[in-house]
């Protein structure tokens, strides 16, 4: 599938601020599951700085702003021909060992309901392959946590979510992370972006799902919140232990913090026979 991508963010203050400094994590690597026809990072007003590829295969560029300002744009656009690879993650360059994705951070540390979700799910699977049992703790975590928007925060934990029943994709995403951790299963966090589900129904056209390492396969994806695993519809941008260490910007205020007002814009359209079909 081929997929045009434009994704905006922009930040606004109650007061100029004297300088902002960000991490971007915006291109998505060229591997097996995806191809990039074109991108383009724009850093509106601002002056780019160091790229690198880090140990997990992301690429990263720094950018600056030089104050006073009270408000700047990130842009996103691009094309990306996709493949499905039933959520299977190939050809893709890393250095970080699986094992290093066992590490528990705040919002996916397992409490006692989280490790007994993991229990349940894996109950009678002992001999199972690893496969198996992954795909067990994602049902596990889709039906614990009903997807419903504005019930949780950003910094709303996995065990806050099981504990309320309701979240969206990065509570979901926690929560499998956290349910494989207790498996002793490596698991990461994934954002990137989805065009549509199969019936046509809206989803997070920006979005995040969790990666187990199977063994005999690699990296694979568990979209917990639809109920699947990453296909020709999902574009991967990057990864990390958790919705903050894999945000696709990370930036620091100079000087005192204002209010901050974000608004984000993401349109991801299918490209078919020369025509673009808006989600």
């Amino acid at each position: 599938m081929r997929l045009s991508i434009r994704h905006i963010t922009r930040y606004r203050f109650d007061e100029p601020v004297r300088g902002i400094v960000q991490s971007q994590k915006l291109w998505p690597a060229e591997c097996a599951n995806q191809r990039i026809l074109s991108w383009e990072v724009t850093s509106h007003g601002g002056q780019t700085g160091a790229e690198f590829v880090d140990g997990a295969g992301d690429m990263i560029r720094l950018a600056t702003w030089r104050g006073p300002l009270t408000e700047l744009t990130v842009e996103v656009a691009g094309e990306v021909e996709t493949s499905d690879l039933y959520g299977v993650l190939r050809d893709h360059r890393e250095r970080v060992p699986a094992s290093a994705y066992l590490r528990p951070t705040r919002q996916v540390e397992a409490d006692a309901e989280l490790k007994a979700l993991s229990a349940v799910a894996l109950k009678g699977m002992e001999e199972a392959s690893a496969l198996d049992r992954a795909h067990a703790l994602s049902r596990a975590v889709s039906e614990a946590i009903a997807y419903k928007p504005g019930e949780t925060k950003p910094h709303t934990t996995a065990a806050e979510a099981l504990s309320g029943g309701v979240g969206v994709c990065q509570d979901h995403a926690h929560a499998l992370i956290s349910i494989a951790h207790v498996a002793e299963m490596p698991a990461r966090y994934v954002t990137g972006y989805l065009q549509a589900s199969e019936d046509g129904s809206p989803h997070e056209a920006s979005h995040a799902w969790a990666e187990i390492w199977v063994p005999e396969l690699g990296w694979v994806g568990f979209d917990a919140a639809n109920k699947c695993c990453p296909d020709e519809r999902y574009v991967r941008l990057g990864s990390g232990y958790d919705a903050l260490d894999a945000a696709p910007i990370r930036g620091l205020v100079q000087g005192a913090t204002p209010e901050e007002h974000l608004e984000v814009e993401v349109m991801v359209n299918a490209v078919q026979s020369g025509q673009q079909q808006q989600q």
